[in-house]
């Protein structure tokens, strides 16, 4: 089955960096949609970055555009997130989840319907 396993939050000082990794098994990254997503204590869950693996040019969020970076290993069946600049207003949990079809939804945000979602990791930034 499809598992997904992130890695790599932690508490960091404001301006500081963090990478996160999300580990997949049970199927191809090449055939997927991969994205990062973000939920704080009492906010509505927001999608941060999507690739479509096999094209490997990431959608960002405005709010991180410029500030985060995706990636992805095809070898390591492994996909980043380099996280720097890091905000206050960047503490959350952190997902990443899988999907077989595309990342956008018609009105060009990222979609928050995937099929299959990890545990996910805390990221705390500090004042």
């Amino acid at each position: 089955e499809v598992q997904l396993v992130e890695s790599g939050g932690g508490l960091v000082q404001a301006g500081g960096s963090l990478r996160l990794s999300c580990a997949a098994s049970g199927f191809t990254l090449d055939d997927y949609a991969i994205g990062w997503f973000r939920q704080a204590p009492g906010k509505e869950r927001e999608g941060v970055s999507c690739m479509d693996v096999s094209d490997g040019s990431p959608y960002y969020a405005d709010s991180v555009k410029g500030r985060f970076t995706m990636s992805s290993d095809n070898a390591e069946n492994t996909v980043y997130l380099q996280m720097n600049s890091l905000k206050p207003e960047d503490t959350a949990v952190y997902y990443c989840a899988a999907d077989p079809l595309v990342c956008l939804t018609g009105s060009d945000t990222i979609d928050l319907n995937f099929g299959s979602w990890g545990q996910g990791t805390q990221v705390t930034v500090s004042s």
